[in-house]
Parts: C-alpha cells; structure tokens; sequence
C-alpha cells in the first residue's frame, strides 16, 4: 500500500526512514555493526536512521555509526535521537579513518559534484583518492559504495537507458572522476578480495530536493523550465535508502554493480505540464529536446528488488502538495538539465 504524503519535515523524515520487512530481512542476513561513511549529506541522515530502525527491528544489539564532518548540526543531532552513534571526522584525513572503529558492514557516501568547474583537482581527490583509502582501510567488510548514473555517456532518449554493463565514457570532469572513483573500488576489490557493491544513483527525490522539485519551483516562479535534457528517471528518496542497504548482502568480488533509480523513463515536458495542473499555474518550456539523454536501465535492480514502493505519478502528487504548502526546502537545484557535463 502506497504510504499517505508526509505533510511536515517530521513526517517526511520519518517517512524516508522507514524501514520495510525486505530491508529488515537483508540486513539479518548481514550480521554486525554497520558504519556509513559521509552520512550529513542529502541521503546520509535517511539512510543511516532506516538503519538504526531496522536494526531495532532485529534487536541484534548491532551498533550504527554515521561519520561525517557534519556541517549540519541539526543532522547530527537528529541522528543521535535516533539512536545512532555520531563521529565527527574527516575522511580525508589518514589518521583519522585509521581511529575509526572497525565493523563487518560499510556504506560509503562521500563525493562531490558541485564545484567541479572552479576547482576539477578537488573533485578529483574527493572521488577517487578518498574512496581508495576507505576500501583499504575497510577491505575485511562488505562495503556498499554510492556513485552516480552519471558515468555512463548520455543514451538515445527512444531507448531504455544505459546498463551495468554498458561503456562508461561519459562527458566532463565530475562524470569522469566517478569513474575513477568505481575503477579504484573495483582495483581494491580485486587486489584485496574487498567486497563492494556500487550503486549507480539517478536522481533521488526526497519532496525538499530532487528533480521534480526544480521543475516545480520553476512552475512557481513563473519561470521557463528548459527541456534540452527530454527526459530522467527519478526515484522515492525512501526506495533508494531500501535498495542500498539491501546491497550490503549483495557485495563481491569483483564488485557487484547496480543501476538505482525509477523504472519510468520520465518526459521533463510531461512531468511539468503534470505539476503544472496540480500546482494550478502555467506552464511554460525553454529550449527543445535533445534525441539522447541521461537514462538508465534498472532492469537488474528491479529483479532484485522489485518495483519502488512510491511510484513516479504518487511522487509528483506529494512534490506538488509539498511546494503549495510552502515545505521546506535544500537550496540545492539537481542542475538536472546539464548536458556538457560541467558542474
């Protein structure tokens, strides 16, 4: 049964949190303490609680660390409510992921996108140096490491979209240094024997941030929404939390590789003229589409996990609650509509 929408930010985050019988029953089947690295981002704080919750579930009496900078005290703080075990630390920072304490199972979050135009070396080393020292440092757990949809080439905007196993030989800096970052992980795993699941994320929606948020706010404001990228998949940020921890029991040798996002491949002009109506405004379009775009394929995922929870036209309805009700909001935009690869 489809869940009713969350009308304030408690109820959202309880929401995106919540932990489902599959979820549950994965996380049994990987036994231990678990520690999510870079866990004060967008995901971390949702993904990290689902966690705890599940593991309250279990009552295994297993131990559930976030690590992070944490920038956001109030991210760190609602962890801790939560009965998660907060550490400040730098990842970056050799000694201090040596400090860490060790545990079975590992979520790796950490990245940067934003900002690659400015200062490229930094993206570089966010993304690849750091994630190498983590798969050393963690090379006895089974690590789930999040990379992005993004390392694959744009796709022809009539097909399905691009596959695990398809070439990665995508445009521009941040794209590129992701692939860097998934060819270390797989070196360490070979190397080593680590066991490591990549998910190849696409756009995550979690009502304060995510693609159709854009396109909302830009309905709102009256302002064009531009339709050069024709078409995305986008996913319940709440589903994409599920189908991650669900990889911890899915970690290998060599990597094992999975495609997270929605099954629909989503028109930008149907998704606006949508929330158009719902939003009661106008609707108004910039630019013309493209004949390929940024798509992938989750046939593996869905196999494995079945269909999202939250299907894509409920997603839309709770986005458009959310905006006319004046919700809260990230302040960060997915730049979704990019096509040079330049963030």
């Amino acid at each position: 049964m489809i869940p009713a929408a969350p009308r304030d930010d408690d109820e959202l985050e309880e929401l995106l949190s919540r932990p489902s019988p599959t979820v549950i029953d994965s996380l049994r089947r990987a036994p231990g303490d678990v520690i999510v690295l870079g866990a004060g981002g967008k995901m971390g704080p949702s993904l990290t609680t689902m966690i705890r919750r599940a593991a309250n579930e279990l009552g295994d009496g297993r131990a559930v660390i976030a690590v992070s900078r944490f920038s956001s005290d109030p991210a760190a703080t609602r962890l801790t409510d939560a009965g998660v075990t907060v550490v400040r630390a730098d990842l970056s920072n050799r000694n201090a992921l040596a400090r860490l304490p060790d545990a079975p199972n590992v979520v790796y979050m950490a990245g940067q996108k934003f900002g690659t135009r400015d200062l490229p070396s930094l993206t570089w080393a966010v993304n690849t140096l750091v994630p190498a020292m983590v798969a050393e440092r963690f090379a006895g757990s089974r690590l789930v490491a999040f990379s992005t949809g993004n390392v694959y080439p744009l796709s022809p905007a009539d097909g399905a979209g691009s596959r695990e196993t398809d070439p990665l030989t995508p445009l521009g800096e941040y794209a590129n240094s992701c692939v860097g970052r998934e060819r270390v992980l797989e070196h360490v795993s070979r190397t080593l024997g680590a066991r490591i699941a990549i998910v190849r994320l696409n756009y995550a929606v979690d009502l304060r941030y995510g693609v159709l948020v854009d396109i909302a706010h830009h309905l709102v404001a009256d302002e064009p929404v531009p339709v050069g990228m024709g078409y995305v998949n986008v996913i319940w940020q709440g589903d994409a939390n599920a189908q991650a921890i669900r990889c911890l029991e899915l970690a290998a040798s060599p990597p094992f590789v999975v495609n997270v996002t929605g099954a629909d491949k989503l028109s930008v002009r149907d998704a606006a003229t949508r929330l158009a109506e719902l939003l009661d405004v106008r609707v108004r379009f910039e630019g013309t589409e493209a004949a390929d775009a940024l798509l992938s394929d989750t046939t593996r995922a869905r196999s494995l996990f079945g269909e999202p929870s939250v299907p894509t036209a409920t997603l839309m309805e709770w986005v458009a609650s959310w905006v006319a009700g004046g919700g809260t909001r990230l302040g960060k935009a997915t730049k979704f509509e990019v096509r040079d690869g330049r963030y």
